[in-house]
Parts: C-alpha cells; sequence; structure tokens
C-alpha cells in the first residue's frame, strides 16, 4: 500500500513490523508538568477507508521523560494538507530535552470498520449489569 508523505525535509519514517517510528520534527525543551504538541514534522495521505492510530514508542516515558497526553492518537484520512503536520501531545514528567530526529512515537495504519448509524430508542431492553466496571456478578 502506497501512502504520499510530506517529511518537510526531514527522514522517511521506519517501519519495524506493523508499526512505524515517528521523529520530533524540532529539538523540544520541556519543565516537568509541560504540556506540549510536539512536532512529527510529517504530513501524509492516507488511504481511503484508514486511519492512523499513534501511540508512544515503549521506551518514551523512560528515556525522555514524557508520555502521550490523549493515550492514544487518531489520526483521519481526510487530515493530509501540507501543513496538516502530525504531531504529539506530550506531558512531561520531569525536565527534558529532545533532539529533533529522536524516534517519540509510532504508528499503523487501520482499517476503518463499517458505517455506524444510530436508531435513537427509549430503553433498550436488555437486563442491567451493574455499574460501571461491574461485571454483574456479585
Amino acid at each position: 500500500m502506497k501512502v504520499k508523505i510530506n517529511t518537510h525535509g526531514g527522514p522517511l519514517p521506519v517501519k519495524h513490523g506493523e508499526w512505524v517510528d515517528l521523529y520530533a520534527g524540532e529539538d523540544i525543551s520541556m519543565k516537568k508538568d509541560e504540556f506540549r504538541i510536539i512536532s512529527l514534522g510529517v504530513s501524509m495521505e492516507l488511504p481511503e477507508g484508514y486511519y492512523a492510530q499513534i501511540v508512544p514508542r515503549s521506551s518514551t516515558c523512560k528515556n525522555y521523560g514524557i508520555f502521550m497526553a490523549n493515550s492514544i492518537g487518531i489520526i483521519e484520512n481526510n487530515y493530509c494538507g501540507d501543513d496538516d503536520i502530525w504531531g504529539f501531545p506530550a506531558v512531561a514528567i520531569r525536565d527534558t530535552e529532545i533532539k529533533k530526529g529522536t524516534r517519540i512515537c509510532q504508528f499503523r495504519l487501520v482499517k476503518q470498520e463499517v458505517v455506524v448509524e444510530f436508531e435513537q430508542v427509549d430503553h433498550l431492553g436488555k437486563a442491567n449489569r451493574g455499574g460501571f466496571g461491574s461485571t454483574g456478578s456479585e
């Protein structure tokens, strides 16, 4: 599957199995508890019917003291203009410096499932399980 990519002068992403590593698109300096969207330096045109799922690399928090604020990122295929540069929403757990070109996250393409159509009802007609997080067992 071919994906059009504009790396804005940076390196092409590196594929490792199903996942593709992405790099910090700029030098970053963050203070503890600071939030920042780190540029990943890429814009892509994803194939119709696919979206990108972005997650941190397993070593990102340990090595660089940041974690992904949203836990997971989704890039839909219509976010595809040259100025639609992908970002990594990060929170620093300590003061940190990250150099441009550092691998901080990874993505994979996911085939979009069927289109959901909702039917409004007043009652679902099923038994309640017992609340949030409940398996229904006593």
